[in-house]
């Protein structure tokens, strides 16, 4: 059967996205919808003119994130009069996302949490401090490290960045923090799609987190560091039931 708009009640889970993490958000919308049965196997997702409309984003933004759950195998593009993206099954995490997960010592939503606070506090610290040439040089250094990454190498270029913003918070206790909250998350990590869209946004985020701090705001370093992690957190909560 094709769906429409009009007859699937469950369009209005569609709400428009209220972050600045786009391209995260509307992933874990549009798999939201999946999981609760709204969009039936078979059935067919509203055309990306109105997803792109129903959701307040870009088509582009639309089209990247059906790429991405085409490639995974969650829906399908099919092309003619009655063409779209129909959805293939439901999705449900990787085997070794579960099982990472269930190895957290207090769920997920306890390690999002402890991140939150950790590399929040981190940013906002280190753009209270004074950094000198070197300090600023090795932000700098291990923003452009993430950037140039190709995908195989980017995990370990991203953490070491994140490890920088730690150490220039002058809190070796913070800093422990943050490298015990990368440990966690980056068995989390591992195990979902390497989206190239979400590794350009995330670069961005990254220049914003490191004009903040390079700048002396750090109430601007942390409100960017914090939705930088917002895109991980609506990533892995999408993935998994």
């Amino acid at each position: 059967m094709v769906s429409t708009v009009a007859d699937v009640q469950g369009y209005s889970l569609f709400q428009p996205v209220r972050t600045g993490n786009a391209f995260e958000d509307t992933i874990e919308r549009i798999l939201r919808v999946i999981k609760l049965g709204e969009v039936p196997i078979g059935d067919r997702l509203p055309p990306e003119r109105e997803l792109a409309e129903l959701l307040n984003v870009s088509r582009d933004t639309v089209r990247e994130a059906l790429k991405v759950l085409s490639a995974e195998g969650i829906v399908e593009s099919r092309r003619g009069r009655a063409g779209g993206a129909y959805v293939l099954r439901t999705p449900a995490p990787p085997g070794h996302l579960r099982e990472a997960v269930d190895r957290l010592p207090n769920g997920l939503e306890d390690t999002l949490v402890f991140r939150h606070a950790v590399e929040g506090g981190a940013a906002e610290a280190a753009a209270a401090r004074t950094l000198d040439a070197e300090m600023r040089a090795l932000l700098v250094t291990r923003m452009k490290a993430a950037e140039s990454a190709d995908i195989a190498a980017y995990r370990i270029a991203d953490t070491r960045y994140h490890l920088a913003v730690a150490e220039l918070s002058g809190s070796p206790q913070l800093a422990a923090a943050v490298a015990d909250a990368r440990l966690r998350i980056n068995d989390l990590l591992e195990s979902i799609p390497m989206m190239s869209v979400n590794l350009r946004h995330a670069a961005h985020q990254h220049e914003r987190i490191t004009t903040a701090v390079l700048g002396g705001d750090p109430e601007g370093a942390r409100r960017a560091m914090l939705e930088h992690l917002d895109g991980t957190a609506m990533l892995l909560r999408g993935f998994l039931d």
